[in-house]
């Protein structure tokens, strides 16, 4: 070691042909805040005398700093590292490291929501071979909604078999973005990330995900994108409803459709593990234990209770009844008939006064108690079977058929389910009464026709008759609700064959590409913030804000990928992520796992258990973690100037307004729940209030061009603990123009660099040479951030223009501009 030099002599283990030396590395100390020219590598940029100073190069794993981070070997991989030195103001020197990583989770999570998918759509034709017997107008088209999703479960099949084949890449780089196979992986999805390190200065992290803008490719964009090609579907499936006589549901009603079928899947198993865990603690004698049993099982099951107290559910169960083959309107009926099913009802509620359903969420008084008539001895399905048009006696199956449809029938079903809680609930008390006053006798209750009288010292069997009735009228309002959420899905797709298939498989598609983006930043901010306390409590406390960057243009195909764009980005709000503990810490089992339906997904992150033990109380108790999605879009090619002057752009300019809006209810949700002393610093001292109003007048500005509204979006971002994404086409270059003038701007504003050395360190992070071995991937463009390409690509064909003198003016003025931008 000489003059700070450090020589390292390489040989080989064993040499077959004599040669003792395998080469040299020589190390040079950098000396830093010092004003000492130490000689470093320098990269040629395409201006004359501009050098880079490039310290060291890698694209191997050598130089992650996995000590500091050791998460990050499941998810990210294939890191391609550059270290640089600059100047700041005070003539010191800061070290700023670069590093590329491609995400696992390309292709893990597509994979996974395709197998979700295929799961989804088998269980949908299995509800739908369960609505019985319909009549030949419905039944007809029940088989041919079958044959439909026959056909997308197929085709999910085999894509995913195709996904299967593909091993050892980790991206999908842009050349493959129209295939269909790989139709559902994001274009280039790859994390970027910005160390830098200055004289008596903590280390500072940057992270920026980018990836190309989740669209269909594969599809096209001919007839224009998702936002467009929805609002016509909707506008039309009304005149489809009357030709296919179904009923007309909203988005609304199908989207509640969705969520009751999710819910119901959900607590009943819940409920009915929550019942035997009561009947456990009753076993023990666990006066703590039942009390804490009881507490969960009244939640869930009033939380079942209020979401089927809706009128869609009883409306829907009226439609289903309608669609029976043999189906006899109320007003065909005989009066004779009509009085005598009147007075049946009159002899079931006689005894209603005896009901103990109260305080129930959702229950009004009108229509669950004095309605409700049956209890916990008494359940629907154990009725006396009501007589057909004949006079015989007819099963009652739980839609009847071939007679009257009581209208007031599932208001006594669900409220049954409220009853028999209040039953145990009134027992559980009477327990823990005898339990605590054992000399006094406990005076008789209203409960003495529904509770029969058993052993005092045995709990279980006392509440056991109680337990088993709640989880029968559980189950039966669940058979029930099932069938009238599954036929209103029915006519919901019924009336709109095959329009609604294909744009289903569309937003499938879209969305997929999407969240496996949301799910590669949620994991990097969380691995970079496992030691914040303040950012954890922000995280489970409000969430986090993803907020998307888009440079797609508003003319040509574009337009249909920002339309396709819009709508992914919005369903990213019916994704929720949980923290696990990983049962091991291999890297398989670290790997983030997506469970679900359509209509709402959670994502688990696994860690290792010694980094889950650090975490807060509420994320290690499985808590729901939100995310905000946000997007703006400023078109900033050419194509967007032509869209700006002889365009419309009504469509960026609402998707901007509609999110500032988003973002800013955030961050007032944000300030109410969470001090401000939790968000990062930074040394700009604009407060975020006044970012907001800035960005929110730069939104509404008419303005060509407008790329403060994404700058200020990105710094809001930033201060908000958010996770930041770039996009365009493909994530190239108009991608890594974005991400390398963002850093430069971060490096002037809160590093104080040089400004002598601003335009050199853009230039040399836009240097080719800077970004790594281009020829490791398949596609020479992917990953890399500008080609150099010659201006000719920009030039229309001349041959196209030529059909028209006027086009050959614009063509040669819009060139010339092109020229004199370039080269000024």
């Amino acid at each position: 070691r000489l003059n700070d030099t450090l020589t390292l002599f390489l040989s080989p283990s064993r040499s077959s042909d004599g040669v003792c030396a395998a080469g040299t590395v020589v190390v040079s100390r950098l000396k830093m805040g010092e004003m000492e020219e130490v000689d470093v590598d320098h990269i040629t940029t395409d201006i004359p005398s501009h050098k880079c100073p490039l310290v060291c190069e890698s694209a191997s794993h050598a130089w992650i700093d996995r000590e500091n981070n050791p998460l990050t070997g499941p998810v990210f991989k294939n890191p391609i590292c550059k270290v640089y030195r600059f100047q700041t103001v005070d003539s010191k020197w800061m070290l700023v490291r670069e590093q590329m990583e491609e995400c696992t989770l390309s292709f893990s999570i597509p994979k996974q929501l395709l197998s979700l998918y295929i799961q989804e759509d088998i269980s949908r034709v299995q509800d739908l071979k369960e609505l019985g017997e319909l009549s030949p107008h419905w039944d007809n088209l029940r088989k041919e909604v079958m044959t439909r999703y026959g056909g997308i479960i197929s085709s999910y099949q085999d894509t995913l078999a195709e996904l299967d084949k593909i091993t050892g890449h980790s991206f999908k780089p842009s050349c493959c973005k129209a295939q269909k196979s790989l139709e559902f992986i994001p274009i280039n999805l790859h994390t970027q990330r910005m160390r830098v390190t200055c004289p008596r200065k903590t280390d500072a992290l940057y992270d920026v995900v980018t990836v190309g803008a989740p669209a269909a490719h594969f599809q096209g964009f001919k007839c224009g994108g998702l936002q467009r090609l929805l609002s016509r579907y909707e506008a039309e499936k009304k005149s489809f409803s009357t030709a296919y006589q179904c009923i007309y549901y909203s988005p609304e009603h199908t989207a509640k459709a969705q969520e009751v079928l999710s819910t119901m899947s959900l607590l009943q198993p819940l409920i009915t593990s929550l019942a035997d865990q009561l009947l456990q603690a009753a076993q023990e004698h666990s006066s703590p234990g039942l009390r804490e049993a009881l507490k969960n099982l009244s939640d869930k099951t009033e939380q079942f209770v209020h979401t089927l107290k809706d009128e869609l559910v009883k409306s829907a169960l009226l439609a289903l009844h309608a669609a029976q083959s043999g189906y006899i309107s109320k007003n065909q009926k005989q009066t004779p008939v009509k009085g005598g099913q009147h007075q049946g009802h009159i002899h079931q509620g006689s005894d209603q006064n005896q009901s103990p359903v109260q305080g129930l969420p959702g229950h009004s008084p009108a229509t669950s108690v004095t309605d409700s008539t049956a209890v916990c001895n008494n359940v629907e399905g154990s009725q006396t079977p009501t007589r057909g048009e004949g006079g015989l006696l007819k099963h009652q199956d739980s839609i009847p058929h071939h007679k009257e449809y009581d209208e007031e029938e599932w208001d006594r079903v669900w409220a049954n389910v409220a009853k028999c809680l209040n039953c145990v609930i009134a027992m559980v008390d009477k327990l823990q009464e005898e339990d605590n006053n054992k000399q006094e006798p406990v005076p008789e209750q209203q409960l003495a026709d529904v509770i029969t009288s058993h052993n005092p010292g045995d709990w279980r069997e006392q509440l056991r008759p109680l337990v088993t009735r709640l989880k029968e009228c559980v189950m039966e309002v669940v058979e029930k609700a099932k069938r009238a959420m599954t036929f209103v899905l029915l006519q919901e797709t019924a009336c709109s064959i095959p329009q609604g298939f294909i744009l289903q498989q569309r937003r499938d598609v879209v969305f997929s590409q999407a969240l496996a983006a949301l799910a590669c930043g949620f994991v990097m901010r969380l691995y970079a913030g496992m030691q914040d306390q303040g950012f954890l409590r922000q995280l489970h406390l409000v969430g986090l804000v993803a907020q998307f960057e888009s440079l797609l243009s508003t003319y040509s195909e574009e337009i249909g990928m920002l339309e396709d764009m819009e709508v992914s980005i919005s369903d990213l709000q019916r994704v929720t992520f949980q923290i696990t503990e990983a049962k091991t810490d291999d890297l398989s089992d670290l790997q983030p796992l997506v469970c679900g339906r359509r209509d709402h997904f959670t994502v688990e992150v696994p860690l290792p258990r010694l980094v889950f033990q650090t975490l807060p109380e509420e994320i290690k108790e499985g808590k729901p973690l939100r995310v905000f999605p946000v997007l703006f879009n400023v078109g900033i090619n050419e194509q967007q100037t032509i869209a700006e002057r002889f365009g419309d752009i009504s469509l960026q300019e609402r998707i901007n307004q509609k999110n500032f809006e988003m973002l800013e209810g955030y961050y007032k949700s944000l300030s109410e729940q969470v001090p401000l002393e939790c968000l990062p610093c930074f040394q700009t001292p604009t407060d975020i209030k006044e970012l907001l109003e800035t960005l929110g007048q730069n939104v509404v500005t008419k303005k060509r061009k407008n790329v403060e509204i994404l700058w200020i979006a990105g710094t809001i971002c930033r201060r908000l603990n958010g996770i930041r994404f770039t996009s365009c086409k493909s994530a190239k270059d108009r991608t890594s123009m974005s991400v390398t003038l963002e850093q430069c701007a971060l490096l002037r504003d809160e590093h104080q660099l040089s400004k002598d050395f601003f335009v050199r360190a853009l230039d040399c992070m836009r240097s080719r040479l800077t970004q790594g071995d281009i020829g490791q991937w398949e596609d020479p463009e992917a990953g890399a951030v500008t080609e150099n390409k010659p201006a000719s690509r920009h030039f229309y064909p001349i041959a196209l223009l030529l059909v028209s003198s006027h086009l050959l003016v614009v063509w040669l003025i819009l060139s010339l501009v092109f020229l004199l931008a370039k080269y000024q």
